[in-house]
């Protein structure tokens, strides 16, 4: 083999090989969040009118009539001591997300959820509602027609529900009044916080950072925080500072991880997971009960006796899978799964078997229950 096709074979291997490499990476915009750029929970208390029969029973859920009450006396309409039979009102939580540098006049999108016996708020319209934020401010009104994605239909003998009638949602149905003061213009230090901490991703994102800009400004202080110094030549512009850092890639790196949802049987392996030599060994064993019962009644023509059940039960015992296997040293867990799969081990029997062999010390990984 000459050298030059043996040149032209590793630039060929090479060609496959780099881009997979780099598959790998993620951008640092979607490992880490800038602090002091996050949303805020907003939340309030309001009524929703225009239902067709279908919202609270006021003499069922009291806060709701007290709150129609209350809105009627300050639209100047007295009907104190009167007699309330309206279905068409209902009480809702009202729930938002005030977005990072939301400024006055933008809208947001609200939720709006029913807390009485209310059917359906299908075709209802929510009054105004100030939300409020964990201050005890009020950062935005929410007014607007409601969206229903669920439905409910009843007559005397049956009933249709689909979804989730008593929950809507008002596309920008709510005006923002108050602005969180944050300058993010005038810092000259940043912290970046990492979604899923772990100290060599950290270590790379700061390594990543002082590459780009040539000096030692990106400084890992934990394995979920990394504290940016500025440069001076970009104090004037952070947001452009920002952006070309946001989008470095780097390769993120995990902790050996096993999750285990056990109601629904989800398993969910890390790619890092190893397993040390161990022999594992499970059974299914099988009880059957058959109740057979018979009739037992006397003779014709006898003088004593009466006809009755005698019970007759059988009981059949069948174990399965008695064998013993062996998982070599420095397997893959997907290695494992695919052999007991390969054996016809449930969902629910995997996991006892993964917790197992973690009780055993064999699995190099955490294992996370749900």
């Amino acid at each position: 083999m000459t050298r030059t096709f043996q040149a032209a074979c590793l630039a060929v291997v090479l060609a496959v090989w780099v881009p997979v490499s780099a598959g790998a990476t993620s951008r640092i915009k979607d490992l880490t969040n800038i602090e002091g750029v996050r949303q805020n929970q907003l939340i309030g208390y309001g009524l929703v009118v225009g239902l067709n029969g279908t919202g609270d029973t006021l003499n069922n859920i009291p806060f709701t009539k007290q709150s129609l009450t209350a809105m009627l006396e300050r639209l100047g309409v007295n009907i104190r001591g009167q007699t309330l039979r309206t279905g068409n009102v209902a009480a809702v939580m009202v729930t938002a997300n005030l977005p990072a540098f939301g400024t006055q006049g933008t809208r947001i999108d609200v939720t709006v959820s029913a807390m009485g016996d209310a059917k359906s708020l299908q075709g209802g319209t929510l009054l105004v509602t100030p939300l409020l934020a964990a201050d005890g401010n009020v950062y935005a009104v929410a007014q607007g027609s409601l969206a229903i994605s669920g439905f409910q239909a009843e007559g005397q003998a049956a009933k249709v529900t689909r979804g989730v009638p008593t929950v809507g949602r008002i596309a920008n149905g709510a005006l923002i009044e108050r602005e969180i003061a944050f300058t993010l213009n005038r810092l000259s230090q940043l912290r970046m916080a990492l979604r899923n901490p772990d100290f060599t991703t950290a270590k790379r994102i700061a390594a990543a950072i002082n590459d780009y800009i040539g000096t030692a400004s990106a400084e890992p202080i934990d394995q979920s925080t990394i504290v940016l110094t500025v440069p001076a030549k970009s104090t004037a512009n952070i947001v452009k500072f920002l952006t070309e850092i946001e989008q470095l890639q780097v390769e993120p790196d995990q902790p050996a991880r096993i999750v285990i949802d056990e109601r629904s049987g989800v398993v969910v392996i890390g790619r890092d997971v190893r397993v040390s030599m161990v022999a594992v060994a499970q059974g299914n064993l099988t009880v059957t009960v058959a109740e057979t019962p018979e009739v037992s009644q006397p003779a014709p023509f006898a003088r004593r006796g009466r006809t009755t059940v005698v019970p007759r039960t059988s009981i059949g015992v069948q174990e399965d899978g008695k064998k013993m296997f062996l998982v070599r040293e420095g397997v893959s867990l997907q290695q494992v799964v695919d052999g007991l799969n390969a054996m016809g081990i449930g969902p629910h029997d995997l996991i006892t078997i993964l917790q197992a062999i973690k009780a055993a010390g064999a699995i190099q990984a955490d294992i996370e229950v749900m």
